[in-house]
């Protein structure tokens, strides 16, 4: 029994808990609340056609009450994702159908899916770069790819460092690699995952390795080489973080080198799909 009452008590805060909260946390712990005690029930609710449960929106009400109060603004990503999905809940408790048809991704035509398939299986880990300039917007691209991956319980952890070369030369010394032009590297915010402290690391570190992808992958669509790498040292990830003056609840998980690319590598063959499957029951 007091198992069960310590993982309702690390879920469910009060409302002068939530208030007097960190606001990164507030905003994780909303993210997460919102998915698991309102948006999985109102998906399920509107496959199954039957009614949503009159208190089904308590959760997200008492975490928009305090959004409220806090004085946080309505444009930010996750209050637009939750008053949205309230509304489809408001829909079906009254018995009400909801639309979800805009929502549906459209099938990819054949040129489309031509080109989704070039970015999968041309990507290639680049290790010489050319001395063309990576323009800022391009990066940006790059790093909202890595925003869109998939992560844990919506709690979104993923933050960056960019830092160019030429901008503190030899600072990612030790590297395997010639460092190039462009550091990515991809951090998490600790502090969400008190939104779900029984999240195993496993899943958080999963996070991170979802967000690289993204990253390498868009890289290549943007015309840029990439090269996904870890840190060599302890050494090395310290004096990037007193360079970057990190706080500790941040921690450095991977980084990828990005920039325009100086080679083209033959691609490294994989397994076949048979050999791969260990079992298709």
């Amino acid at each position: 029994m007091s198992d069960q009452v310590n993982f309702a008590a690390e879920f469910n805060k009060t409302k002068e808990e939530l208030l007097s909260m960190d606001e990164t946390e507030f905003r994780a712990r909303f993210r997460e609340r919102c998915h698991h005690t309102m948006e999985i029930q109102v998906y399920a609710s509107a496959g199954s056609h039957k009614p949503l449960r009159e208190t089904q929106t308590n959760t997200a009400d008492l975490f928009l009450e305090v959004w409220h109060e806090r004085g946080l603004s309505e444009d930010l990503p996750e209050y637009v994702y939750a008053m949205k999905i309230r509304e489809f809940a408001q829909q079906l408790k009254k018995g009400q159908d909801i639309d979800l048809t805009p929502f549906l991704p459209a099938p990819l035509s054949s040129e489309e899916l031509s080109g989704f398939e070039r970015v999968l299986y041309e990507r290639r880990s680049v290790r010489k770069w050319s001395e063309q300039r990576v323009p800022d917007h391009v990066i940006r691209q790059v790093l909202k790819a890595g925003l869109w991956a998939a992560h844990a319980c919506n709690l979104q952890s993923i933050r960056y460092l960019v830092i160019r070369e030429e901008n503190a030369p030899g600072l990612f010394r030790g590297s395997d690699i010639p460092g190039g032009p462009v550091h990515i590297v991809i951090l998490q915010d600790m502090r969400v995952y008190k939104a779900n402290p029984v999240m195993p690391e496993s899943n958080q570190l999963l996070d991170a390795g979802a967000a690289g992808q993204n990253i390498v992958l868009a890289a290549h669509a943007y015309g840029l080489g990439g090269c996904w790498l870890t840190f060599t040292s302890e050494a090395m990830k310290s004096r990037i973080r007193e360079f970057a003056d990190l706080p500790d609840h941040i921690r450095m998980t991977t980084y990828v080198d990005v920039g325009y690319p100086d080679q083209s590598p033959y691609p490294p063959q994989r397994i076949s799909v048979d050999e791969a499957v260990l079992g298709w029951k």
